[in-house]
């Protein structure tokens, strides 16, 4: 590959807009299927998701495309609901995955 054609294909990738930022908003949370589905709507998890919280880690780690940011709406509330073992389940998660994507945010309201 010549030096010209290197230099052509680092002035194309800088001219790329952001990609747009997708949010998922966590609302009205009663069962962990709530989550799930509010999640596989806003985010796009791919089909073969497995719906359980080993999954939903490898998916928002992985699988699906940044920028993203998931705001959870009363999710003290949701706390009861869920019970502790998702509720802690899925803030590990969430946390987990945003510290380790620059790419993903977290807001607990």
């Amino acid at each position: 590959m010549s030096m010209r054609t290197s230099k052509r294909r680092r002035m194309k990738a800088v001219r790329r807009p952001p990609a747009p930022l997708k949010t998922c908003e966590l609302t009205h949370i009663h069962s962990i299927d709530d989550v799930y589905d509010q999640l596989q709507i806003a985010l796009h998890l791919p089909q073969y998701f497995g719906r359980n919280l080993d999954a939903l880690y490898d998916s928002l780690s992985a699988d699906v495309k940044g920028p993203y940011r998931i705001v959870w709406h009363g999710h003290a509330r949701s706390a009861i609901e869920l019970g502790e073992l998702y509720y802690e389940g899925l803030l590990d998660i969430f946390r987990a995955v945003a510290s380790e994507r620059d790419d993903v945010q977290l807001e607990l309201d």
